[in-house]
């Protein structure tokens, strides 16, 4: 170039333009409109309107892909984080984003990732071992006076979760433990955050959790020592990783899991409107229980009111008197009629008793033999020259027997 020669100026081009340009490259590559890759799934999402998005990630990249809903097989609809898969399809850019990703067409499940059945097989360790179990859970307090919360203090979990809180149940404290909740060393600050609630006294219930990421970022809950902290914990911890279909092995070493930082704080306060509103049907309740108590016995004072006994109190004390002496009447008739009848039956006792007596018969001209002091009832007993005595109803006379004749 020779000197003092002015440089050409390259015409400067569009964002548009230039992803135009990449797409159409993109586009007509032999290799990338046709292609089929294999990975390990992550970032799953089903969209609503059907249509499928995900990642495709090995140990060194990732690649973002599109299974639209016209090609979302069977298959393709059971698709989790964690499964090894293959992808038939294009690869192109997506230009009003200017992201290189995957459309794919085809889905071919190849196995379950490397994370994903590390995961299951701690899952089922701890499951045997009964870190999962129900009986071991701790129920949520209903209203707790101070909250715990373990997460970052610069995500959007921390800030989800205290609008919650203050919105719902405004009188709740908040203890907050900040941690990494991803990377080298997040499970050790987590673990840690859990050991300083529990020591500090006062605490209800503990929400440990972050937002959502994929299998990579939420890793650090599925950690073996975090859940067994977790499961070991005096204190009720509710688990709020990612999103409603994220699901990690803190979910299931908690005393609940929540869907979401924000669902775990709704759970673990009441709405203070919804008391409001309890209190107010309750008072309510109490105030129609007592107006129609008090109505009830307001007519029945009415009612007392216009009887003839209130008004004529003394018709009721007469009618009581007339009764009692009527009853007193009776009584006194009943008592002579049975005294009356005592007697008659004492008269004639006296009589049949006088009548037994051996002395009345004496009297009439009858006499009592005895020898030896005993009742002589037959000549058997007597024998010739023998004393006896015969007693008679004015006296008694000493004999001797003379004869005895027999009839």
């Amino acid at each position: 170039m020779k000197a003092g020669m002015k440089r050409m100026k390259l015409r400067a081009l569009s964002v548009s333009h230039v992803n135009s340009y990449i797409k159409k490259l993109t586009s007509n590559d032999p290799i990338l409109c046709n292609i089929r890759v294999k990975g390990e799934i992550s970032n799953f999402k089903a969209h609503a309107s059907g249509n499928i998005y995900f990642s495709l990630k090995d140990e060194d990249s990732k690649l973002r892909c599109v299974l639209f809903r016209d090609y979302a097989c069977e298959t393709a609809k059971k698709l989790e984080d964690g499964m090894s898969i293959i992808v038939g399809g294009s690869i192109s850019l997506y230009e009003k984003d200017g992201l290189l990703q995957m459309y794919a067409r085809t889905v071919e499940v190849e196995g379950v990732g490397e994370l994903y059945a590390k995961f299951l097989r701690l899952k089922d360790t701890l499951e045997k071992e009964g870190i999962f179990d129900a009986s071991r859970k701790k129920a949520i307090p209903e209203y707790p006076s101070r909250i715990g919360v373990i997460t970052s203090e610069s995500g959007a979990a921390v800030r989800d979760i205290i609008n919650v809180i203050a919105r719902r149940f405004p009188k709740v404290d908040i203890a907050l433990y900040p941690v990494a909740v991803q990377g080298e060393g997040s499970a050790g600050q987590m673990i840690k955050g859990l050991e300083i609630l529990n020591q500090l006294g006062g605490i209800d219930v503990i929400i440990l959790g972050r937002g959502g990421g994929s299998i990579e970022e939420l890793w650090s809950f599925n950690d073996e020592a975090l859940a067994r902290a977790i499961a070991g914990s005096n204190v009720p911890v509710i688990s709020a990783v990612g999103h409603e279909t994220d699901f990690t092995i803190s979910d299931f070493a908690a005393d609940m899991r929540a869907p979401t930082p924000s669902a775990a704080a709704e759970i673990s306060v009441p709405s203070l409107l919804e008391i409001n509103y309890r209190l107010e049907g309750i008072k309510n309740k109490i105030y129609g229980e007592m107006k129609s108590l008090m109505d009830s016995k307001k007519a029945e004072l009415a009612r007392i009111e216009e009887s003839s006994i209130f008004r004529r109190p003394h018709s009721l004390l007469d009618e009581r008197m007339i009764a009692l002496d009527a009853a007193f009447t009776c009584i006194n008739s009943n008592v002579q009629r049975k005294v009356a009848g005592m007697s008659d039956n004492i008269e004639l006792t006296g009589r049949n008793l006088f009548n037994l007596n051996p002395l009345s018969i004496l009297s009439r001209g009858y006499a009592i033999v005895q020898k030896d002091n005993l009742l002589a009832g037959s000549v058997s007993c007597l024998s010739e020259g023998e004393a006896v005595s015969v007693r008679f109803s004015d006296g008694t006379a000493q004999c001797t027997v003379d004869k005895i004749t027999r009839d």
